[in-house]
């Protein structure tokens, strides 16, 4: 399943989730609401990399403990909330990997994305399977990351940005770069 909002172009949208975060500035309990919209979209993103349920769901929940304590710092920069609460779910992720807690896993569905990174790519994914994984692995993970951020999440350059900590224009030079190198690995698989 793919974490995709839809509504991340809506400028409504955004106001009317705004107000709900003031809201849970003051009062925590209007919370709520924001929790149960993102919780599910989190722990995918979370349970993907880890790929232990148990693991993820605890990664979650200290997710949005973070978020709710750290509710006043938060900015709104023109982005769906989403964007900092998986910010939040990345630093959690890298300090898991980090302790040893946690081993990182790439967890890609392939078949029904492949076509949006190349667009040479033929049909016959059994006998490109093998090779796309083995390009995947001489790329670094934050790279993999970007790709995964882009045609996975379907998310907007603007997005990508606020949740690397970059600026829009640079997240989308590291992902055509990022995009380019496993094009690359790709094809020279053929020779």
């Amino acid at each position: 399943m793919i974490t995709q909002f839809a509504f991340h172009k809506n400028s409504a949208y955004l106001n009317e989730e705004l107000i709900q975060i003031e809201k849970a500035k003051t009062n925590p309990k209007f919370f709520e609401p924001i929790y149960k919209k993102y919780h599910e979209a989190i722990f995918r993103y979370v349970n993907k990399r880890v790929n232990e349920p148990e693991t993820a769901y605890d990664i979650t929940s200290c997710v949005f403990i973070k978020a709710l304590t750290a509710l006043n710092k938060f900015e709104f920069r023109g982005v769906p909330f989403s964007s900092w609460l998986f910010r939040i779910a990345k630093s959690e992720l890298y300090q898991s990997f980090r302790d040893k807690k946690v081993k990182s896993v790439n967890n890609i569905d392939f078949l029904s994305n492949i076509r949006h990174i190349d667009e040479n790519y033929d049909d016959n994914f059994d006998d490109n399977r093998q090779k796309l994984l083995n390009s995947l692995k001489l790329l670094k993970e934050c790279e993999i990351y970007l790709i995964e951020l882009r045609f996975f999440e379907r998310r907007s350059f603007k997005e990508m940005g606020e949740v690397l900590g970059l600026t829009e224009n640079n997240a989308k030079v590291k992902t055509f770069r990022a995009l380019s190198k496993l094009k690359k690995k790709f094809h020279s698989q053929d020779s």
